[in-house]
């Protein structure tokens, strides 16, 4: 499903469009990124290269702001950029906009690396949590955070290299995970300058001499005909579903419709929209990297939701089921990742699984009482009811009860006329005993 659509999008921005000829104001190709470094976004950086090359556009303007993302989808992002044939001006924009995490690697991976004041970079040490457990897992666990560290201490050591970028404290970023304001990364040479907007940017680069793809090249600039597309459709959808936040409430929205479905069979609506919920939300895990403990603690709470049903635990099963479920969010997405994919627990986790609860709650109360009270309806429904018999049972014979006739077994025998009473219901046999006495 996430190959479909990405293709899709590809095919939506391969628009065929024609180089303009000689003697036009130069074309720059303007991509926006505000958000998360998933694959809709380097799908979207990708493809905003690929179009200026193919169309003779003089740069790629990157306008960005993000606080991280995926390690798979900065790479992407990254290789793309290192191999344009077209110079590749990465902006860190507008004021309070952040190049956090993986915005450092793509910010330093710039032709051009410009921020905006009052912006900042840095903090790119890779982040996880990993479950909890002995310290056999505590020790595979931070095995696989240093492998992680100095996996991207060394990436982001070539790119620095590569530009010709302060190589130590890109290293710090990631190992220390320092972070700096717009004028201090100038300072630090982190950054080529510092510019208020994009006209003052584009003014201060003009006919700056930057390496591409081998050779030389001058950047021309000066009355840039500016050219945005917008992000597809497709992407803009997947860039929804690689949110956390998101992901989390289509998952709780799913399991909560289909709860509901099958609670209350026959409904229809519930089990449809928990089903294409459920399914969103499986779409958005092929996207985001997520622990299998903290699905493995979801599915585990329903269990105990489900098992709160049948087994009188006094609300222990349910209150288990609310910890599972709360535990095994905050954990979904605690991997080793560059940037933060948290889910928000207070504002979307806690609310959300509060909800469910409420709901689930009174479902189990409903069927609760639904399981003590007498049956009636169905043949069980005779029990404890009072006849009299039509025919000399000994020990059988026929009853009449609830205006209808019965075949009767009893364990003494009656007489014709005398009252009886339904002990137990065997298919369309009854058993039944002397009634006492009214009164």
């Amino acid at each position: 499903t996430l190959g479909v659509l990405l293709g899709v999008a590809a095919a939506q921005d391969a628009s065929p469009e024609t180089p303009e000829p000689p003697g036009f104001a130069p074309r720059l190709e303007l991509v926006v990124v505000a958000g998360s470094i998933n694959p809709a976004s380097a799908d979207h950086i990708i493809q905003g290269i690929e179009r200026a090359e193919r169309e003779g556009a003089a740069a790629v303007l990157l306008e960005l702001d993000t606080p991280g993302g995926l390690v798979s989808s900065t790479k992407d992002i990254i290789q793309a950029m290192l191999n344009a044939r077209v110079p590749v001006i990465v902006y860190v924009a507008p004021s309070g906009a952040w190049a956090g995490s993986a915005g450092t690697f793509i910010t330093i991976a710039g032709h051009v690396a410009a921020m905006a004041p009052g912006t900042t970079i840095g903090a790119a040490s890779p982040i996880g949590i990993g479950p909890p457990g002995g310290s056999k897992d505590d020790e595979s666990q931070d095995v696989a955070m240093e492998k992680a560290e100095n996996m991207m201490a060394a990436f982001i050591e070539s790119i620095a290299k590569q530009r010709e970028r302060n190589v130590e404290w890109a290293v710090k970023a990631v190992r220390e995970a320092v972070a700096v304001a717009d004028a201090e990364a100038l300072e630090l040479g982190v950054i080529d300058l510092v510019a208020a907007d994009r006209e003052a940017l584009l003014a201060a680069i003009d006919g700056r001499s930057v390496r591409v793809a081998g050779e030389e090249r001058v950047l021309q600039l000066s009355g840039a005909r500016v050219h945005e597309t917008p992000m597809s459709w497709a992407n803009r959808f997947l860039d929804v579903l690689a949110t956390p936040d998101v992901a989390i409430l289509l998952i709780l929205a799913g399991i909560f419709g289909l709860y509901t479905e099958f609670s209350n069979p026959g409904l229809i609506f519930p089990g449809v929209a928990g089903a294409i919920s459920l399914i969103l939300g499986l779409i958005a895990l092929q996207i985001l990297p997520f622990s299998w403990y903290g699905l493995l603690l979801f599915a585990m709470g329903i269990g105990l939701f489900v098992a709160e049903l049948f087994v009188t635990s006094y609300g222990l099963l349910f209150a288990a089921g609310v910890g599972c479920l709360l535990l095994g969010g905050s954990m979904l997405f605690d991997v080793p990742e560059v940037g933060n994919l948290s889910v928000s627990f207070w504002s979307v986790l806690v609310p959300a699984v509060a909800s469910l609860s409420v709901f689930a709650l009174l479902v189990v109360v409903a069927v609760g009482r639904t399981f003590r009270r007498p049956q009636v309806a169905g043949s069980y429904e005779l029990l404890g009811m009072v006849g009299t018999a039509s025919t000399p049972l000994e020990p059988e014979g026929t009853v009449f009860v609830r205006g209808e006739y019965w075949n009767a077994r009893a364990d003494a025998p009656i007489e014709v006329g005398e009252r009886v009473e339904v002990t137990e219901v065997d298919g369309l046999l009854i058993r039944v005993r002397r009634a006492l006495p009214p009164g």
